[in-house]
C-alpha cells in the first residue's frame, strides 16, 4: 500500500520513488558545464555521477578533497568517457568561496548549470571564520556569494549558446520550521536564544527567498537563465550525525520510508536538465515535481531584504 501511494506519479510523470537516472533517462548533456557543490558523498556525489553519464562536463566543488577524487574515480570508472574534475571549496569560509571563483573564472570554462547542495544539518552553535552563525554561513550565505560570483559567466554562456542556464539551490520542508520570524536578522548570532533545527530551518528558507529573488532579478533582466528551490525528500544520510540518537533512529527504522541517494538526486537532477523544468523558475519542487512552500517562503519582500542583508555580510 505504501509502495503504491509513494510511486503515484505527479504531473512531470515522475515520483517520490523516481531515481536520479529514470528522471535524465534520454536526455543528453553534452557541451553543458556544471557546478555541483557538496558533491563528495551522498545526494551531491549521485549529482555528479549522474549529469557526468549523461554528458556534461561537471565540477565537482568540495571540502573533502581526498573523499571527492574518491567518487570522481568511481564516476570514471562507469562513465569512462566522463568529464569530471575536483576544485575546493569551503562554503562557511568567504575567503574560500572567492578562491573557488576565481580559479573557475581563470579556466575560461563556459558554466551552464550550477547546483547548490552543499549544506550542515542541526549543528551545535558555532560561527564561521566570517563571524556568522555556522549552518546560515555554509547554507545560504556562501552559496548566495558563489552564485553571485558566478553569475556573468553564466549569463555570458546563456547568451552565446542560447541554451537556458539553470541555478538550482537545494532546499528542505525543514524551512517549514525556521523561527517564527523567518529570518532573524537582528539575532543571527544570538546563541542564547540559538535552535539547532530553527536555525536550520532559517537557512533552509534562506534558500527558497534567494532562489525567488533571482527569478524575479532574471526576468527583470530579460536573460535566459532559471533560478529554484526544491525538497530533495528525506534522506538517508550522515546530515543528522550530530544528534545520535535521531541519527540511529534515521538510519535503521527510517530505511522503511526514506529515500535513498539515487531517489534523492533526483529532483535536482531532473530541474538541472530535464526538458520539463525549461523556462520554470521561482518555484519549489519536490519529487520532481512542483510543490508549494511556506507563505514565509513566498513573501518577495522579505527575499529582497534578505538579498540585502546578505549583500552587506559578504563585503
Amino acid at each position: 500500500m505504501l509502495a503504491r501511494i509513494l510511486s503515484r506519479k505527479g504531473a512531470s510523470g515522475f515520483s517520490w520513488a523516481s531515481t536520479a537516472d529514470q528522471v535524465t533517462a534520454g536526455v543528453s548533456a553534452a557541451g553543458l558545464t556544471a557546478i555541483v557543490t557538496g558533491a563528495s558523498s551522498g545526494i551531491g556525489a549521485e549529482t555528479a555521477r549522474v549529469l557526468a553519464a549523461r554528458g556534461a562536463h561537471v565540477v565537482m566543488a568540495v571540502r573533502n578533497l581526498a573523499a571527492a577524487e574518491a567518487v570522481r574515480q568511481d564516476v570514471l570508472a562507469e562513465s569512462p568517457a566522463g568529464s569530471v574534475e575536483v576544485m575546493e571549496l569551503d562554503l562557511s569560509s568567504l575567503d574560500s568561496v572567492r578562491k573557488f571563483a576565481a580559479d573557475f573564472a581563470a579556466r575560461g570554462l563556459p558554466l551552464n548549470i550550477l547546483i547548490n547542495n552543499a549544506g550542515v544539518m542541526a549543528t551545535p552553535f558555532s560561527l564561521s571564520k566570517d563571524g556568522i552563525e555556522m549552518q546560515f554561513a555554509t547554507n545560504h550565505v556562501g552559496h548566495f556569494l558563489l552564485t553571485n560570483l558566478l553569475l556573468e559567466t553564466m549569463k555570458k554562456t546563456s547568451r552565446e549558446s542560447s541554451v537556458e542556464g539553470r541555478i538550482v539551490n537545494v532546499s528542505s520542508e525543514a524551512h517549514r520550521f525556521a523561527y517564527k520570524e523567518g529570518i532573524r536578522f537582528a539575532k543571527l548570532n544570538d546563541k542564547e536564544e540559538y535552535s539547532t533545527i530553527a536555525a536550520y530551518g532559517q537557512s533552509k528558507l534562506a534558500n527558497i527567498l534567494h532562489a525567488n529573488e533571482l527569478a524575479r532579478r532574471f526576468k527583470e533582466e530579460g536573460v535566459n537563465m532559471t533560478a529554484n528551490s526544491l525538497h530533495p525528500g528525506v534522506i538517508i544520510t550522515n546530515l543528522l550525525r550530530h544528534h545520535s540518537i535521531l541519527d540511529v533512529v534515521h538510519r535503521t527504522l527510517g530505511k522503511l520510508v526514506l529515500k535513498n541517494a539515487k531517489q534523492g538526486a533526483a529532483t535536482q537532477c531532473y530541474m538541472a536538465l530535464h526538458p520539463g523544468a525549461k523556462g520554470v523558475s521561482g518555484r519549489y519542487w519536490s519529487d520532481s515535481n512542483m510543490y508549494e512552500p511556506s507563505e514565509k517562503a513566498k513573501d518577495a519582500e522579505l527575499g529582497k531584504k534578505l538579498w540585502d542583508y546578505t549583500l552587506d555580510l559578504v563585503a
